[in-house]
């Protein structure tokens, strides 16, 4: 389990095809490895990985043929920089939401602007997710906890400040960029919570399913 608050970012040192599948070695400077040991999970923009070797501040993960193909770390090249995340521990601070690290599909950046000092970008959704998707709710894009401003059927618009600009690799995206994204889990939840209802979700479903006192 993770937060969507990116620690640090790291680059791609290393990607060694192996058997259909890949070992990615990535190099972690900036990121505190001190507390992290093999078979831990950290958030590679943001997908879960499991640590399989560690020699100094590289780390290597085993990444199978499902993940290449629902997320975008196929297309990641030697020196790319990408987002991490070590996994969420027992009385660390939730400033994000909380995100699984389990990609439900890929975006296309299709507007990025200029408003006022933060940068606007748009993206589409993929076909089914976007009920997931509401204005003012959370998604996580590329590992990155956002809050979505405005949602349409098949696009969302988020607005990046200076700061996550410059800490992620937010500031790489261009029209074009493929995107990694998960939606809330609490909208998964509810869906699943409320699979027979024809009426809305309303104050008096909410209660009786325990979401509000």
């Amino acid at each position: 389990m993770f937060t969507g608050i990116i620690a640090a970012l790291g680059k791609i040192q290393a990607i060694d095809a192996k058997g259909g599948d890949v070992r990615l070695d990535v190099a972690m400077e900036q990121l505190d490895l001190s507390d992290v040991i093999l078979g831990d999970s950290i958030a590679i923009n943001g997908v879960c990985l499991t640590v399989v070797q560690i020699a100094g501040d590289t780390l290597s993960f085993d990444v199978s043929r499902e993940t290449l193909e629902r997320s975008s770390l196929g297309t990641l090249k030697n020196g790319s920089e990408v987002n991490l995340e070590k996994a969420l521990a027992v009385g660390d601070r939730l400033g994000g939401h909380f995100v699984s690290g389990h990609v439900d599909g890929l975006g296309d950046c299709i507007l990025r602007e200029a408003s006022a000092r933060s940068i606007k970008f748009r993206f589409t959704v993929p076909a089914g997710l976007e009920r997931y998707i509401a204005e003012k709710g959370a998604i996580c894009v590329d590992g990155t906890s956002l809050t979505v401003n405005n949602a349409m059927d098949n696009w969302f618009e988020v607005n990046i400040i200076p700061h996550t600009l410059e800490e992620t690799i937010i500031k790489t995206y261009q029209i074009g960029s493929k995107v990694n994204l998960e939606v809330d889990l609490i909208a998964r939840y509810l869906e699943r919570l409320l699979p027979q209802e024809q009426t809305g979700i309303t104050h008096e479903t909410l209660l009786k399913h325990g979401f509000v006192k």
